[in-house]
């Protein structure tokens, strides 16, 4: 027992919790909320030890039993609608996996969710309809055939829907989880990779603060409320964004953890209570927690433990401690628990039976109700439901329930699927259960199952999109761009600048950009949208800045419409992905530019790109200091060499290395018409780069090669041979220069092309080639790579600023010699010069390869590569960069 728990008086301690009790009565919980505090800091003045009671509280429910609302619903009805939608849940798993030999599915999730979700569904959670936006709803993802199981009672899916769980590839199939791009209509986030529900919820409540205090959408009525479990708060993800939600005061967001005690493999905690380790990190973080920790059923007994015995007890019982007394019962449990006399005497007009069915918070639909009425109602703080329920609730603890095989049971006996019927009380028979029949409720039931729905505006969860085309400016505004920079030099990086200043002042697309930074807007150049635009913060700047006296200081304002998040790249691209599905979420587009350190994408936070991907995610992601040897003295961390290739593999990334500024105009411009006129579910990656250069006019004619990935740069000059060099991005200028070394040393003609993207040439020429494998009587379609070398003779030398693997992804589609040149291996801090010589991507090794594979192809002797390695000093033996 804990020292705090030692009590050398009672009578004082009694005295003490009778004041208390008193205080409360008399004078309201806002004063002995204060009392409390005071004492507190008083503990504090005197040097006394009050331990954690700051932010954890004794292991019982937050609100009262004389605090308790009434509940407004038909207890009767819903438990009846409850049991069937339960039925239905493990009807459509057993089936899926007797059907198909194993694809199975989660019995346990859902049945310790169901009672919070459907208290939720009938008095909470409000859906789109024509006078509301409604709530955006992060369900639990491994529950989902719960979800689907209430649509089926619903109307809203067909019983074959639930037959085929996850079997979707012949159609009329539903998925395993929830995917907005598997299920456009139906599923809103895609949350079941672990924590990133957390941080999205988070973000899409502030999202919804921001276009309020920006004064484009009224949001004030709409609520977040996300569910996960216990297990998934160990996500760094799942806590990375409490801090935010309680310094802006996002009194829209609720979560509900759904303490099960369960993980996949056991308990979260064995030897410690999870609950009050995430009271201390929310109530610490500055959010309002509310416990719904036990059943009604408890409400008696803790009224008779007047000296907190019980209390005690249960708090110092570690969470292993409570799932062994609820699997083993009534008689273990009045043993272990109630294990002093004075505890046996609160239950000694019980039976072990009774003491069994002593349940836990979760699944009962009073406790939640009250406590999700006082997270609705609640102000200045984002509130956390923490609900302690029972994994595999319902399934009978000989088989599943509370034990910590929960997680993978994935089939039922005939008897234990008896055991469940019985239990609540579902009228199916032996046949029904055997055969997994689906079920419908009586028209009692479905009437009422309707009618919440409809109070609450349709069903849930749904989503919706209404046609809200943007008028996208011309590519002429961007005509400063667009005619180069002259003499002057300047990165794409300061070219992105000057797009933006363009974006930012059109009259209707201008107050929809929303430009993300995570803390590199005066690295990138850009701290003119301070001034111009400011930074947003939902109380405004309350301090005078240090650098007021400047013409571009840090101004923050409640309209602000820049958000710089911190040093958060998973916390910028949770508002990226608010703002990008702001046109579905809110029907309202908002076109976002997260624009950071392109080494921190991709590799850093893929898995949010991922998730932005399946919810039809819309806007631009700028990888700025891009590539492995543009930047001045950084090392190894922050030199990219692969996001390009990473950006290949999601489906509807469109991504782009632009070399020159014309180029980027060009991209952002189609971009934008294709995501925000069209209306296409793609998004879009483009690089920018910190080196500069003189930025030149845009050729004519090269706007549909540029976004289709490549156009003629540089037509080569007279030679007796020939070579076809690519480049991308800073590495273009190497190789505009190494055509002029090899026409002036070797009378070699060299076309420069300018690959604006290697991504989706290879996109056109997978297409391409699977037309033809399928298609084997027709005419052989021509890749648009070859088709633009048609009539340019000679091999073909690719040179980038990332791993070669990435230009070697257009390598099926060429017919000729190809050799690629890229920055393999670590990286290393030094100067621009060095690092292209480290990586063997400069000008002179440009050359080289272009000798090499004219060699190779027997059109010039191997000893003019030799010429060429000794005139430009090339060391043969230095060490490879792959390996060093």
């Amino acid at each position: 027992m804990t020292k705090e728990w030692r009590d050398k008086d009672p009578v004082e301690t009694r005295e003490w919790l009778e004041s208390l009790a008193s205080l409360v009565k008399r004078e309201g919980k806002e004063r002995a909320e204060f009392i409390l505090r005071a004492l507190h800091a008083a503990a504090e003045k005197y040097g006394v030890e009050s331990g954690q009671t700051a932010v954890i509280t004794p292991y019982l429910n937050t609100i009262s039993p004389d605090s308790q609302p009434a509940y407004p619903g038909d207890l009767a009805m819903e438990a009846a609608i409850e049991a069937m939608i339960r039925w239905n849940a493990i009807a459509m798993v057993l089936m899926s996996k007797e059907n198909t030999g194993g694809v199975g599915g989660h019995l346990s999730s859902f049945a310790s969710i169901a009672t919070l979700y459907e208290v939720g569904l009938n008095h909470f959670f409000r859906a789109h309809s024509k006078d509301h936006l409604g709530d955006l709803i992060f369900f639990q993802g491994h529950s989902a055939e719960g979800n689907y199981s209430r649509a089926f009672l619903e109307g809203r899916l067909e019983e074959i829907y639930l037959k085929n769980f996850r079997q979707e590839v012949d159609g009329k199939g539903v998925s395993s989880y929830p995917h907005p791009w598997l299920m456009p209509e139906f599923w809103q986030f895609a949350t079941v990779s672990l924590g990133l529900g957390m941080m999205q919820g988070v973000y899409q409540a502030r999202f919804m603060r921001y276009l309020e205090n920006r004064g484009l959408l009224e949001t004030s009525d709409r609520r977040v409320w996300v569910f996960c479990g216990d297990g998934e708060m160990d996500e760094a993800d799942s806590i990375a964004g409490l801090a935010l939600a309680a310094r802006e005061k996002l009194d829209n967001l609720t979560f509900v953890v759904n303490c099960n005690l369960q993980r996949l493999d056991g308990l979260v905690r064995s030897n410690y209570k999870i609950v009050q380790e995430l009271e201390g990190i929310f109530r610490g973080a500055g959010w309002n927690v509310i416990k719904v920790l036990w059943d009604s059923r408890w409400d008696a007994i803790f009224a008779k433990d007047k000296s907190g015995a019980l209390v005690r007890r249960l708090t110092e019982c570690v969470d292993g401690d409570l799932q062994t007394a609820y699997v083993r019962g009534g008689a273990y449990t009045r043993e272990f628990i109630f294990n002093t006399d004075e505890l046996k005497a609160l239950v000694a007009d019980l039976s072990d039976d009774e003491l069994t069915h002593l349940g836990r918070g979760a699944h009962d639909p009073v406790k939640i109700y009250a406590a999700f009425k006082a997270a609705a109602a609640h102000k200045g703080q984002p509130t956390v439901v923490l609900a302690q329920g029972v994994k595999g609730y319902g399934l009978g603890t000989d088989s599943a329930e509370g034990r910590n095989v929960a997680h993978n049971a994935l089939e039922l006996t005939l008897d234990e699927l008896k055991v469940f019927r019985d239990r609540f009380n579902l009228k199916i028979t032996d046949k029904e259960l055997e055969k997994f029949t689906f079920k419908k409720l009586g028209s009692a039931e479905e009437k009422y199952l309707h009618a919440r729905r409809k109070d609450l505006g349709g069903y849930l969860p749904s989503r919706k999109v209404i046609s809200n085309p943007l008028e996208i400016p011309e590519l002429s505004a961007f005509d400063a761009v667009l005619k180069g920079s002259e003499d002057r030099t300047m990165s794409t990086t300061m070219v992105l600048g000057r797009i933006f200043n363009v974006l930012l002042k059109d009259k209707v697309i201008g107050p929809r950009i929303v430009p993300i930074f995570s803390d590199e807007v005066r690295t990138f150049g850009m701290e003119a949208l301070f001034r111009q635009n400011g930074i947003y913060s939902p109380v405004g700047q309350l301090y005078t800045p240090e650098d007021k006296e400047q013409f571009l200081y840090y101004k923050e304002e409640k309209n602000g419409q820049v958000l710089e998040e911190g040093i958060t790249e998973a916390g910028c691209m949770a508002s990226w992905i608010a703002a990008a599905t702001s046109y579905a979420n809110n029907q309202f587009p908002m076109i976002p530019f997260f624009t950071y350190y392109s080494m921190f994408g991709f590799q850093r936070v893929g898995d949010y790109i991922w998730a932005a991907s399946d919810m039809r995610a819309r806007g631009f992601l700028i990888g700025a200091t891009a590539g492995r040897t543009t930047l001045d003295g950084e090392g190894l961390q922050h030199q990219d060499g692969s996001s390009l290739l990473t950006a290949a593999e999601f489906p509807t990334c469109r991504a782009y290395d632009p070399a020159f500024g014309y180029e980027m105009a060009v991209i952002i411009q189609h971009g934008l018409q294709e995501m925000f006129t069209e209306q296409k579910d793609v998004f879009y990656y483009i690089m920018a780069m910190n080196e500069r250069y003189i930025q030149p006019a845009m050729p004519k004619g090269v706007e549909d090669g540029i976004i289709k990935g490549m156009y003629l740069y540089q037509k080569g000059g007279k030679g007796k041979h020939h070579v076809q060099l690519m480049g991308s991005g800073a590495i273009l200028n190497e190789v505009v220069a190494a055509a002029e070394l090899l026409q002036k040393d070797f009378h070699v003609s060299a076309d420069v092309w300018s690959v604006t993207s290697f991504g989706e040439l290879r996109r056109d020429g997978a297409e391409k080639e699977r037309e033809d494998m399928l298609h084997p009587d027709k005419k052989a379609q021509v890749p648009y790579v070859e088709k633009c070398l048609q009539g340019h003779e000679g091999p073909v030398i690719a040179a980038t600023d990332y791993v070669r693997a990435y230009p070697g992804m257009i390598r099926p589609y060429l017919n000729r010699t190809f050799i690629t040149l890229g920055t393999d291996g670590f990286g290393r801090s030094d100067t621009r010069e060095k690092l292209r010589e480290f990586f063997e991507v400069n000008r002179y090794y440009i050359v080289v390869a272009a000798l090499y594979a004219l060699s190779k192809d027997g059109t010039v002797p191997a000893s003019m590569v030799k010429d060429a390695i000794k005139k430009y000093g090339i060391d043969p033996g230095k060490p490879n960069p792959v390996t060093v």
